[in-house]
């Protein structure tokens, strides 16, 4: 859902990507000091969040369903370029890191954003309200595409480990693309109202597209914000790494630190709108989100896989899995009734803690 949009573009929009490319540009592969590694983390930061925002000025300008197709796929970019960059300069474990990151997307989805909009329309409004006809599909296809990537990896036998054999994961990428493109068909065109809040309201449905120069002017600064934060991941890539390795935790840890990065921009928007007793915009935002990064993600690093030295570990550990299963065991309850109260949020908020502790704690 493309959210309602201001006439002129935010001056911070304009300057992170100039920011980013003018850093890009001047280090080059120089040896980052600390004060540089700070800079440069801000600037990934802002170029994240004005890569999001100029694709949202131009989604909106070429209207559905490529404007969602657009949102998703500049968000990809930025997520795959974070997880690509990571495996080339990681050593030992970077070859589970997109596992990690998509896994930690889905936590960061159904626990996080998902329990705080809901804790904070609770405390706002005492009970807030949202479609099972919009929230059913949307987890299902989440469901399926979690199980489909991360489960049953564990347990094929044509390749050693919890690996798919390049056919299975060709398989694999094709049922996601698929997935996915059906699930924004649905959202998009088929059952749009569906995913309008509960109240039938529409908010951004008469929201003016921005003028034709405003979004070529997005589309350009959208390019530069990528090639920003593509240059600026591969920078950061070995000082990331040495960090968490220097903290004694787990490298998991990096799929957190990228998906809670590239998730950023939607996690603000979703409370935005659960403030605004907009629950059902929130979760759209939310799902919406988990199943790009899955419909996405794994296919975009699965087939740059064949080019990486070490195959690709998609499966959990059996720890993962039973978090994985309680996920969405809880989100089926919360998300089965069409209204929800604080106790729901403040669940969903725990086992997101647990995901959290478990990850630097295994």
């Amino acid at each position: 859902m493309i959210k309602k949009l201001p006439a002129a573009l935010p001056i911070w929009t304009l300057i992170a990507p100039v920011l980013a490319a003018g850093l890009l540009l001047g280090l080059g592969a120089a040896n980052l000091s600390a004060w540089l590694l700070g800079l440069v983390s801000l600037a990934l930061v802002a170029a994240v969040l004005a890569a999001v925002h100029h694709a949202e000025v131009v989604a909106h300008r070429v209207g559905e369903p490529l404007g969602s197709l657009l949102l998703a796929v500049a968000v990809t970019v930025i997520e795959v370029a974070l997880i690509v960059s990571l495996m080339l300069a990681g050593g030992e474990g970077s070859n589970a890191l997109a596992r990690d990151t998509v896994f930690s997307a889905i936590m960061i989805v159904c626990n996080g954003i998902v329990g705080l909009c809901i804790l904070l329309g609770g405390v706002r409004y005492k009970e807030v309200a949202f479609k099972v006809e919009g929230t059913s599909p949307a987890l299902a296809v989440l469901v399926a595409l979690s199980v489909l990537t991360l489960v049953l990896p564990s347990f094929t036998t044509s390749s050693p480990g919890p690996t798919f054999s390049n056919a299975q994961l060709a398989f694999a990428g094709a049922a996601s693309l698929l997935l996915y493109g059906v699930f924004v068909f649905v959202q998009t065109v088929r059952h749009r109202d569906y995913f309008l809040p509960a109240d039938g309201a529409d908010g951004d449905a008469h929201a003016p597209p921005p003028s034709t120069p405003v979004a070529l002017l997005s589309l350009v600064l959208l390019m530069t914000c990528l090639v920003g934060v593509v240059g600026l991941a591969k920078l950061l890539a070995p000082a990331i790494e040495a960090g968490v390795r220097q903290a004694g935790a787990p490298l998991a840890v990096v799929g957190v630190i990228i998906a809670l990065l590239v998730l950023l921009p939607e996690t603000l928007a979703a409370v935005r709108a659960a403030r605004a007793n907009r629950l059902q915009t929130s979760l759209n935002l939310a799902l919406g989100s988990g199943i790009a990064s899955i419909g996405l993600t794994v296919p975009a690093v699965g087939v740059l896989s064949f080019f990486l030295p070490q195959a690709l570990v998609l499966g959990l550990s059996p720890t993962h899995m039973i978090l994985l299963l309680l996920t969405f065991g809880v989100g089926t309850l919360t998300l089965g009734t069409g209204r929800a109260t604080v106790l729901h949020g403040a669940v969903h908020l725990v086992l997101f803690a647990v995901f959290l502790f478990l990850a630097v704690v295994p």
